[in-house]
């Protein structure tokens, strides 16, 4: 049984999928959940504290699929395929996730913990995710070969989230192509020192 904060979340992500953020109302949002409007209070202080949560449970929702992507049997190639496919679909799914993954935020989302808040507190964004998926495949792959091409292939899907093509792109198997062709390796350090 999911507890109270679970089912709120799950009530603020389903109004947040209906209507604006704006439009989202507590009183809705409890009523929907099933809970009292004191018991949402009590989870999350309140509107911004609901919307800071809904942003957080998305970015978590994002990562855990970089995850099972990174995890799933195969080459490396299929698994950075995947890892493409995901990032895809997920902000093809989700505003929140389109929003973090590009950084485009309006006014019909709940604003991220540190976005226009309270200024100075790191936000969580673009770069701290592609530093997330990062840090995954370093663990998931053997070498930082691996995990740059990751990064690299996170990075030009991210492009076709932000600018998308007139017509059908190369998918998956075709940008894993151009991370290949681009002779993707990771520097040497006496090279790096340079």
């Amino acid at each position: 049984m999911p507890t109270a904060r679970e089912s709120l979340l799950e009530a603020a992500g389903a109004a947040l999928s209906a209507r604006p953020w704006p439009a989202v109302r507590m009183v809705d949002v409890a009523a929907a959940a099933g809970v009292s409007r004191q018991t949402l209070y009590n989870e999350f202080a309140g509107k911004t504290g609901l919307g800071h949560a809904l942003v957080r449970r998305d970015a978590a929702w994002y990562l855990d699929g970089v995850d099972r992507a990174l995890a799933s049997p195969g080459p490396s190639a299929e698994r950075l395929a995947a890892v493409v496919e995901w990032t895809g679909r997920a902000a093809g799914e989700r505003a929140l996730v389109r929003a973090l993954l590009t950084g485009c935020w309006n006014g019909n989302l709940p604003v991220p913990a540190g976005r226009g808040v309270r200024p100075g507190l790191p936000a969580l964004g673009p770069a701290e995710l592609v530093r997330a998926v990062r840090e995954r495949a370093d663990a998931a792959f053997a070498t930082g070969e691996g995990a740059l091409r990751c990064e690299l292939a996170v990075r030009l899907a991210l492009s076709y989230l932000i600018a998308p093509a007139d017509q059908p792109g190369p998918g998956s198997a075709g940008l894993l192509q151009l991370v290949d062709g681009a002779g993707l390796s990771v520097p040497s350090p006496r090279a790096a020192a340079r």
